[in-house]
């Protein structure tokens, strides 16, 4: 029974008290004046009446009522009901307010005198119960006593409510009265465990919202904080009662307070969790609260902060959730989209609704908390159970450790409070007790179908209200209100009068004394056992969490441990691999520990040495996956065997197998142990008590079974429930009796677990503190030493090291720290688990001596194991090095980790090669890692992985953990730019010290001081001698040569020009001589000259003298002569006639630096004005010419970007009138003057008879019909457009614009057009534009290139612009960011074109992303991760696509005849690319092997593209990074020759070996940023080869043509060039690949880019072959795996096959064996001639080469790509995308040009057989042998099926229709008439017939399909 009211209070506005100019309340009177002794008086009232503040008003406001509650401090609440009136205040009390009022008139001068004012009065009921209704009933009544002035006296009425008890639960109904004529029925719940919620829980989802409501509850459990707003008290009660109502069974156990006042508002900023209301009026306030979630009741918002993370309930509970919740608040959503929905729809009535969310919100709680009881360990039962929560089971089994909610709620204080009070096993039961435990089965068959979850919710939700309303409603409610009349009169109403304490005390005092002599209630409690429903186990096996085909790999696993223990070694390490892979899996985890624990004998098993490695290294990997927490109880199921299996070292010496598995996180982990400790404890108190009962408790246990009839056994709880239902029974004696063996209990395994903590964190090796550095238990110290020395052991856990006896100061440390861990948990466990104080000093004096004596035998066995012989680990493989390659470091032991490439993983098929023991090596030249894959099964393969030093771009150190071991490695990354990684892990036998050396080492070869430090240099020299030169000379060298040079360069300025005048020019040829007479002149003229000074050699080096002579011979010249721009003639004179010369300015390297000594400059320009230009440009690189067209005579310029002044003034007029004539000025009209000089020489220009008429645009030289002029320029223009990108269009990017709408527009308008594109011999645009659509443009488009002004309508030339209205003679490609500002002058001849140009930081940035993409450094399954997604990310593909794009026009521009200057950026990285391009896609020459030589030694080499810069080869340039300029370019040449097998002599292998050795630094060729810095260190002239080492080559060019003339393995057989061809790409991302340099490996022997490795590799295994035993027998079968063989090795083309195998037979006969390269010419030659001799190219003649086919027009569209251009050919004629394949008149069928690459036609059948064919006109049908090639796109018939010589085609892209056909004369007899068919093409009909008419369908069939794939 409980008092209904504890206190009455009346709370008044204090007149004389206002702080701070605010109204204070203050308490009138309170009843009783004294406190009760089980509830004391709350503190505060007097806020809590008036949330807002006290303040008197002008008005009288209504009457008002709410509940507060007060929490104190036992967490027990207190119900506030406060019930306030307001009333006037008389003149006396208003003159002391005014007063108040007027002392503070200073402050607040603005307040308003009202009349009359009215104060607050609260009437309040203090309760420890929620019965809001009565106590709004109660306080009315007094109320209204007082207003309507009842004839009750107000104390009888208050001592009546004051004396009220009623009972707490029970569902009894008490009627109650206030003596005053009122009558009330006061109902209580049966059961006061489940909350009361009325209908506050429907409001709280009403007001907020399902998702909202959601929200907050997770919120709650998660420990967030919560605050409500509302302008209404009593809502944020309800909303607050409602949240706590869905909470159960949890109860929340911080700050809760529904309603604070605005004075306490600083509350909010508490760091703890809570619940709180606030009125809105303060809304301002809570704004700035940037951790707490506001839910706003009125506006049912609910706003969450950013940096607050609301954990959500896991899937698919949440959803589950939110639909049960939509069903009960919104049935009509199911059927709203019915046609007839259910008439009767509308909710249950909000008091029903109420217990329906909450029996949903019970069902939630039911399947989260399933089986927890199964969880509980129970470590006392007397005198009081003492449980604790395993929650890493409950996780593990539920497989939810990952899920963030559940860690967070059962970390959480609601549910240690759940576990305390729900733990006892015998306690009186609820509603939550019988759902988890016996409704499980029913939740986990129903969650699935949401009607039978409701109708279950709805089950619940009966009995929760029938809690609430046990019987039916009376209406016995009489309670009277307040008149209306003293409601609305204000003047009669008296002030609430002072009522008399004697008379209420009296009527307290009655009814305590009555109380007292009555017989005291006892309520009967129902305690029963509490069930524990269904394990867990079950349950999760069921929701099929086990690992797929586990039952296989548990086979394994036991089989692996079978054979150990019968020891078959062998078979057990064949199975190791795959056990250790079946380890990541639970369920085999669990398996292994069961199988082990079958081989433990006593609590021992003793093995011998590789048994125990075995079993370590299982137990090691199953650890390895065990997180900290151990979940699935697997590290504590081990526990025992790492205690139990041992090996014998010697005498008397036993290591055990905790030795070795103590590198785990599980071990330092608190909770691990102290679940562990209470688990053995809970068993070891179980076995106590079945022993004692075992007696009289025989009978009972039988009757234990479950329904199935299993004998079940007795869980621990249930045990605990009857002892606890025995407890009361038994005697003192036998009580205390019980309470000690527990005791000792729990204190026996204290001391063992003392022992097995030690074991597991002592490690064998003592002086090493491995523990404290790798786990966590170092951390620990600083906050541990507080707890040993505040334990009741008091100092002697400090002061063990003296007393004991023990001072070993080695090991101290570790000691200490293993005591201190010990000791916290000893503390923890023992006070939790109630045992003694002396026991437990008698525990911490143990175990300072437990872990010393554990010391001492570890000492022994570390000892002893040292001497064990070491395990047998593969042998280390020594790599083959290069001549002149020589070892650094020796191999150092280490493990290569797969990367995120699969293919060496054995993940998509294939065997798994990685990861690979081995060791790594480091060379002069590369870094080479040789080893075997660790599965035994692959043990025999050799893994080789390398790359060059030089090459390497990122170094990172990493830590790895492997499969096989327990250790956590240190480790590198190496990432090289040959597109290659390596993860290696360092073996335990390789020092760390050793580890930084190598690094060390690694870093000095990758970065030397000097470039002559690099490899190309150091080859051949010994290693030892390779000393850097020392900083200070170098400099000084440096200095004293610029000295020298600057001096040189000026007496050569001033030496030329005297020397002009006296001499004529010498030849080229007498060169030497001309030089010494300058040399000879120049003495007599000027007597100062420094000797030295004289010759560029002198300054170099005696050694090296050797004359201009050189520079002739320099790659450049030849071309120059080849194309005709510096001819070198034997007379004296030469001829003014030719346009250009070659000039000698700059051969002291004086005018620029990073250009080479000759220079073609415009014939009639002096070396003076080169001198005067050459600074307007950067780096002083002017224009200079590079290549001339052989046709058009237009000349291709490159320079480097001009200056920022220069810009302006090259665009000024010269006419402008400027001030004073400056230098600037002057330099401008120079350079205008030298462009204008350029442009006069193209025949073009000189040759036109008007300046800028278009009658001279066709010249002469030009030599093509108009309407090819025509046609050409639109097709510049567009390609401007794409260039310049359009105005919507991104510049740079995929230019839909140009290419992508107006691409599909077909010529209709103008065929003739077209038609003559197509017959003109140079109209094959095939790489930009399908020739069929050009007259789609405006005809005025081709108007200066895309046209900037279009002419008059009429085309008259009325307009003065019209004479622009032609092309430029000279295009300038300039970077757009360069040329704003400059304006063009509308008579100059030039024109600028502005590009966006890619900057060196994004190539370097990009290659970056490239690398990254194509080898990953780890494997991911994120979707954005994925190869195609970085690829893109990468921006490669764009940079090529933008280069390839910029070429093309290029070639355009010249092909029509203009000349093009390229000038961007420094001139030396886009613009070489460019230039390079432009001069391959035009000139064949440059496609052969000696022509592409050519152009990378003239355009890369000698014109400074600075390679050791851009390479980041020396220490100074590391910071710069590589960036692969050369690279792009060569991707660029590699997406053209797979546009154009056909036009290169050289294979994609060579751009292949181009690439590798750009980066590797094996040759001097890419060393050096310019031919000034060669000559400097003598590299530029050297002799071909060094005779003390002829292997060495020092140029690449050099090795190429060595190796070429041994094997052809650079050369292309596909070479078949067309005159003249010029190339026009594809540029579209689309088109372009990404080349397979970047992604392929050969893990069998490294990267196939060094000859001499391959070729010594070979030797080496003939020779381990030959010694091999003979007699066995070899296969002949190889299985080639990608990433592993090289693929070119193994399966070499056809022609490489036979070219090989004619000189094996040479060499068997004895013959000298002609080379290669005579062998295939002679083929080409007798084919050639075969060809001519034959009227129709037969099948075998053109199998080799297809001469006959030169032409033609190649490109891969026809060759092998027809198939994905259009159905045929001739479909592909208006198709944008078969533009290349546009046939010329007269060209043969597509099949002749797929002949080449056939080596037989069998292996294109797609379907054959007997067909009758119709032969022509009156002849007979004739059996022929069919054969349907879909590759060919081709019908061919034979004679017979052996024959091959072909006797007719029928081409599919002429077939018209295939239809049933009838039978004719002559047919063959018999056979159906359904088995004819016609084939339909367009020259003719075919009648065929099959043998049947299933037949004849089947070939009808594959016709038509083959049809359609095309």
């Amino acid at each position: 029974m409980a008092r209904l009211a504890n206190y009455f209070v009346v709370v008044g506005y204090d007149l004389d008290n206002r702080v701070e100019g605010e109204g204070q309340g203050r308490i009138l009177q309170r009843f009783p004046e004294k406190d009760w002794e089980d509830s004391p008086f709350p503190q505060g009232i007097e806020l809590f009446c008036q949330p807002s503040g006290w303040q008197l008003v002008p008005e009288r406001q209504a009457a008002s009522f709410f509940v507060a509650v007060l929490t104190d401090i036992n967490s027990e609440r207190h119900y506030c009901a406060c019930f306030t009136f307001w009333e006037g205040l008389d003149s006396p009390q208003l003159k002391k307010v005014d007063a108040g009022d007027a002392d503070e008139a200073d402050e607040e001068p603005a307040v308003v005198q009202h009349s009359k004012l009215f104060a607050p009065k609260s009437l309040v009921v203090v309760s420890r119960l929620d019965y809001t209704e009565a106590f709004r009933n109660c306080l009315g009544l007094i109320y209204t006593v007082h207003v309507d002035g009842l004839s009750t006296p107000l104390e009888t009425v208050i001592g009546n409510l004051l004396t009220c008890v009623i009972p707490v639960a029970g569902g009894s109904q008490r009627t109650i009265t206030l003596g005053a004529g009122d009558r009330q029925v006061i109902q209580t719940p049966i059961n006061d465990a489940l909350p009361v919620s009325g209908s506050s829980v429907a409001q709280l989802f009403r007001q907020l919202g399902i998702v909202n409501v959601l929200y907050l509850f997770c919120a709650a459990l998660t420990e967030h904080k919560i605050l409500f707003l509302s302008s209404s008290y009593q809502r944020l009660t309800d909303a607050c009662r409602g949240l706590l109502a869905i909470m159960f069974p949890l109860k929340y156990s911080f700050t809760y307070v529904p309603i604070l006042p605005g004075k306490l508002l600083e509350v909010l900023s508490t760091p703890t969790p809570f619940i709180i209301g606030v009125n809105s009026f303060f809304r301002s306030e809570t704004q700035e609260l940037l951790d707490v979630i506001i839910a706003d009741l009125d506006g049912g918002t609910v706003t969450i902060p950013e940096c607050v993370h609301i954990s959500l309930l896991p899937e698919p509970l949440l959803q589950q959730t939110q639909t049960a919740l939509s069903m009960v608040l919104d049935p009509e959503l199911e059927f709203s989209d019915q046609a007839f929905p259910p008439q009767s729809m509308n909710p249950s009535a909000l008091k029903i609704q109420d217990k329906e969310i909450r029996a949903v919100f019970l069902w939630l709680f039911a399947r989260l908390f399933q089986g927890y009881r199964w969880c509980l360990h129970i470590i006392r039962i007397h005198p009081e159970p003492v449980i604790r929560f395993h929650k890493a089971a409950f996780l593990g089994q539920r497989s939810l450790t990952e899920d963030d909610f559940l860690m967070k709620v059962l970390d959480g204080m609601a549910f240690a409070g759940f576990v305390s009070e729900r733990g006892p096993p015998y306690r009186a039961t609820d509603l939550f007790d019988d759902l988890v435990a016996n409704q499980v089965e029913r939740i986990r068959q129903e969650e699935a179908c949401p009607h039978k979850v409701m109708n279950h919710v709805k089950e619940l939700a009966e009995q929760l209200f029938k809690n609430e309303n046990p019987y039916p409603a009376v209406a016995m409610h009489k309670v009277q209100r307040p008149s209306e009349t003293s409601q609305s009169t204000d003047q009669s109403r008296t002030p609430f009068p002072v009522l008399d304490d004697v008379a209420v005390q009296l009527f307290i005092d009655h009814a305590v004394a009555k109380l007292k002599s009555s017989p005291p209630v006892v309520k009967a409690e129902l305690k029963s056992m509490v069930p524990s429903g269904p394990p867990l186990g079950d349950i999760v096996d069921r929701n099929g969490n086990v690992m797929a085909n586990s039952a296989r790999r548990l086979e394994v696993v036991r089989n692996c441990i079978t054979y150990i223990f019968d020891n078959k070694m062998l078979e057990a390490k064949k199975l190791m691999p795959a056990v250790l892979r079946a380890l990541k899996g639970r369920t085999a985890r669990v398996c292994l520990t069961q199988e082990l624990n079958q081989h433990v004998l006593q609590n021992r098993a003793v093995l011998d040495d590789q048994q125990f490695d075995y079993i370590v290294r299982m137990m090691n990997c199953t650890l390895q996956d065990c997180s900290h927490m151990d979940e699935h109880g697997i590290a504590a199921t081990l526990l025992p065997l790492v205690t139990a299996f041992c090996r014998k070292l010697g005498a008397g010496i036993t290591q055990f197998a905790y030795s070795c598995v103590q590198e785990h996180m599980v071990w330092t982990t608190m909770q691990f142990w102290e679940a562990m400790f209470y688990s053995d404890v809970q068993n070891h108190i179980k076995a106590l008590y079945m022993e004692t009962d075992d007696g009289n408790q025989q009978s009972n246990s039988q009757d234990q079974q479950d329904g199935s009839g299993n004998r079940r056994e007795i869980s621990a709880l249930e045990l605990a429930a009857e002892q606890n239902r025995l407890w009361p029974t038994l005697s003192k004696e036998m009580q205390t009796e019980r309470v000690q063996k527990e005791e000792s209990t729990v204190f026996s395994q204290a001391i063992h677990y003392a022992n097995r903590m030690s074991y597991l964190l002592l490690p064998l090796d003592t002086s090493k503190n491995r523990l404290l550095r790798s786990s966590g238990l170092g951390d620990v110290e600083s906050v541990s030493n507080s707890y040993v020395t505040n334990s009741i052991a008091g100092s002697m856990a400090e002061s063990y090291d003296t007393e004991s006896g023990f001072e070993d100061a080695e090991s101290s440390d570790v000691a200490n720290s293993v005591v201190r861990f010990i000791n916290r948990f000893v503390d923890k466990v023992c006070n939790e688990s109630g045992v003694t104080n002396e026991h437990l000093k008698a525990l911490h004096t143990m175990i300072p001596d437990i872990v010393q004596m554990h010391i001492e035998t570890l000492d022994a066995v570390h000892r002893e194991s040292k001497r064990l012989p070491p395990i047998q680990k593969p042998k280390l493989l020594r790599p083959t090095l290069l001549p002149g390659e020589e070892l650094v470091m020796d191999g150092m032991r280490v493990h290569l980790i797969p990367d995120g490439r699969d293919e060496a993983t054995g993940q998509m098929g294939g065997p798994p090669l990685l990861p690979a023991e081995g060791a790594i090596f480091l060379t002069t030249y590369r870094l080479i890692f040789k080893g075997t894959p660790s599965d035994a099964l692959v043990g025999e393969q050799i893994v080789t992985r390398s790359f060059p030093i030089a090459s390497l771009t990122k170094e990172k150190r990493i830590s790895v953990t492997l499969t096989m071991d327990q250790f956590v490695q240190e480790g590198l990354q190496l990432r090289s730019c040959t597109f290659q990684l390596m993860k290696i892990a360092f073996d335990e036998e390789v020092a760390s010290d050793l580890a930084e050396s190598f690094r060390k080492h690694l870093h000095k070869l990758r970065f030397p001081q000097h470039v002559q430090g690099t490899f190309a240099f150091t080859v051949g020299q010994t290693g030892k001698l390779v000393l850097e030169p020392k900083t200070k000379d170098k400099n000084q060298s440096l200095k004293t040569l610029s000295k020298n040079l600057v001096k040189n360069a000026k007496r050569t300025i001033s030496r030329q020009y005297v020397g002009r005048k006296k001499e004529v020019p010498a030849t080229w040829e007498n060169r030497s001589n001309f030089q010494s007479e300058l040399d000879e002149d120049e003495i007599s003229v000027s007597e100062e000259v420094d000797q030295s000074a004289l010759t560029l050699s002198s300054t170099i080096r005696s050694s090296d003298r050797q004359t201009m002579s050189n520079v002739v011979e320099r790659a450049c010249c030849r071309d120059y002569q080849r194309l005709g721009l510096g001819t070198l003639s034997n007379s004296l004179t030469r001829s003014k006639n030719e346009p250009f010369r070659i000039s000698t300015a700059n051969r002291m390297y004086t005018v620029c630096r990073s250009y080479p000594g000759l220079l073609i400059i415009p014939q009639n320009i002096p070396d003076s004005t080169i001198h005067r230009i050459c600074r307007c440009y950067r780096q002083n690189r002017f224009p200079v010419v590079c290549w001339r067209h052989s046709r058009t005579k237009a000349v291709l310029l490159r320079s480097a970007g001009l200056h920022a002044k220069g810009v302006v003034s090259f665009f000024k007029s010269p006419n402008a009138p400027t001030a004073v004539p400056s230098q600037a000025d002057s330099t401008s009209l120079e350079q205008e003057k030298y462009l204008q000089a350029i442009i006069s020489s193209m025949p073009s220009y000189s040759e036109s008879t008007g300046r800028n008429t278009l009658s001279g645009f066709t010249s002469t030289h030009m030599n093509t019909s108009e309407s090819s002029d025509k046609l050409r320029q639109p097709k510049i223009g567009d390609l401007m457009k794409q260039v310049l990108g359009n105005k919507e269009d991104v510049p740079g990017t995929f230019s839909r614009g140009a290419l992508g709408q107006k691409a599909k527009v077909i010529s209709l308008s103008q065929p003739k057009v077209s038609g003559k594109a197509r017959n003109s011999p140079r109209g094959k645009w095939g790489s930009i534009r399908g020739s069929g659509r050009l007259s789609a443009y405006n005809p005025d488009i081709g108007t200066r290139l895309a046209g900037k002004e279009s002419p008059q309508p009429n085309g008259g030339p009325n307009d003065p612009l019209f004479l622009r209205q032609q092309k430029a003679y000279l295009y300038i490609i300039g970077d757009k960011a360069q040329l704003k500002g400059g304006k063009q002058d509308s008579f100059q001849q030039w024109e600028v074109i502005p590009i966006e140009v890619c900057d060196v930081r994004q190539v370097k940035n990009s290659f970056k992303k490239l690398m990254k993409a194509c080898v990953p450094s780890s494997q991911t399954t994120e979707p954005n991760m994925s190869f195609l997604r970085l690829l893109e990310d990468s921006e490669w593909m764009t940079l090529l696509h933008r280069v390839l794009q910029v070429s093309v026009l290029v070639v355009e521009l010249l092909d029509t005849g203009s000349s093009v200057m390229v000038s961007l950026e420094d001139g030396w990285d886009v613009t070489t690319q460019v230039v390079s391009l432009v001069q391959l896609l035009s000139d064949p020459y440059y496609r052969t092997f000696d022509g592409f030589r050519l152009l990378v030694e003239k355009e890369w080499l000698s014109f400074g593209h600075r390679f050791s810069h851009r390479g980041a080869q020396t220490l100074g340039s590391q910071s710069s990074g590589f960036t692969p300029v050369f690279l792009q370019f060569l991707d660029c040449v590699h997406q053209i020759h797979l546009q154009f097998p056909m036009e290169f002599e050289f294979s994609q292998y060579y751009l292949k070996f181009l690439a590798y050795h750009y980066m590797s630094n094996r040759f001097r060729t890419f060393l050096l940023d310019s031919d000034y810095d060669r000559i400097e260190l003598g590299v530029l002239y050297e002799e071909k080869s060094d005779r003390r080492n002829p292997q060495v080559c020092k140029s690449v060019w050099d090795y190429i043509d060595r190796l070429n003339k041994k094997a052809p393995v650079f050369y292309n057989y596909m070479y078949s060039p067309e005159d003249e061809e010029v190339l026009r790409p594809y540029t579209f991302i689309s088109n372009l690949k990404v080349w397979d340099f970047y992604l392929e490996e050969t893990l069998s022997d490294g990267p196939p880019y060094d000859w001499e490795l391959r070729s010594r590799q070979e030797s080496l295994a003939e020779e381990t072959a030959e010694k091999a035993d003979t007699g066995a027998p070899k296969s002949q079968r190889h299985i080639v795996w990608p990433c592993y063989d090289n693929l070119s090795k193994v399966m070499p083309d056809a022609i490489t096959k036979l070219l090989q195998d004619l000189q094996n037979l040479e060499a068997e006969l004895g013959q000298t064996s002609e080379k290669w390269k005579d062998t295939w010419d002679k083929i080409k030659t007798t084919q050639r001639t075969e060809t001519k001799l034959e009227s129709k190219p037969s099948f075998s003649s053109s199998l080799l080469m297809s001469s006959n086919l030169s032409h033609q027009r190649r490109s891969q569209g026809v060759c092998l790509q027809d198939s994905r251009v259009g159905s045929s050919i001739k479909l592909g004629l208006d198709c944008e995308a078969s533009a290349t394949s546009t046939p010329v008149a007269g060209r043969p069928s597509t099949s002749t040009l797929y002949s080449q690459f056939q080596s037989t036609e069998s292996e294109n059948r797609s379907f054959e057989g007997i067909l009758y064919k119709r032969g022509a006109l009156l002849k007979p049908w004739k059996p022929r042998w069919f054969v349907l090639d879909k590759t060919k796109h081709e019908l061919r018939y034979y004679d017979s099926r052996q024959d091959k010589d072909c006797k007719g085609v029928i081409e599919l892209s002429d077939v018209e229709s295939v239809t049933v056909g009838t039978p004719t004369m002559g047919a063959p007899k018999n056979v159906e008439e359904k088995a004819f068919f016609d084939l339909k093409t367009s020259k003719r009909m075919y009648n065929l017939c099959a043998q049947e008419s299933s037949n004849a369908q089947l070939w009808m069939d594959s016709i038509q399909s083959s049809l359609s794939d095309a």
